[in-house]
């Protein structure tokens, strides 16, 4: 018994360090990849933003969580879309079903179909929702496992790109 116990920590214990080790590291490039745009017609990618502030969003319809922060996150876009923009990305999930979740919550901001999973397996995701907050090189400067909770949540997680696109605009007058 004490040798299965000991085993079982062991086990516990190697899990949580692999698992320390897998995310990307604040600074790491983002991955980018092509895929379909939602509506489905075009493709776009993360690429497509550089130059601009971006928060990545990775969520599914079937997340419940994501579909607790999707009104506070369309609103801080809405509200900031002239400071960062807002790229969405599907993942593991059916197109129909994320262009329902897409009408329902009336987001409006960029949105990329991930249908098997392989853009967020190259984020290192650990699941849905979890947001990326991508500087205008390309490269992470903050990550957000989990749902934010509310506008105010959203806000101090993009403090950064907020704070630099004041800044940016203080100099341009």
């Amino acid at each position: 018994m004490i040798l299965g116990v000991a085993g079982l920590l062991a086990f516990l214990t190697w899990g949580l360090i692999s698992a320390g080790d897998s995310g990307l590291t604040v600074g790491d490039p983002v991955p980018v990849a092509t895929l379909p745009t939602l509506p489905e017609g075009g493709e776009a990618s993360l690429a497509d933003f550089k130059g601009d502030w971006v928060l990545l969003n990775v969520w599914a319809s079937w997340c419940g969580p994501c579909r607790f922060e999707s009104p506070a996150l369309e609103q801080f876009e809405r509200e900031n879309r002239d400071r960062l923009k807002v790229l969405g990305v599907d993942t593991r999930d059916l197109s129909e079903d994320a262009m329902k979740f897409i009408r329902e919550y009336d987001i409006t901001y960029a949105q990329i179909r991930d249908g098997n999973g392989d853009y967020a397996d190259d984020l290192k995701t650990t699941g849905v929702p979890e947001s990326f907050l991508v500087d205008p090189d390309g490269n992470l400067v903050a990550h957000y496992p989990g749902a934010f909770n509310d506008i105010e949540s959203i806000e101090k997680f993009a403090a950064p790109a907020l704070e630099a696109t004041a800044a940016a605009g203080d100099e341009a007058k």
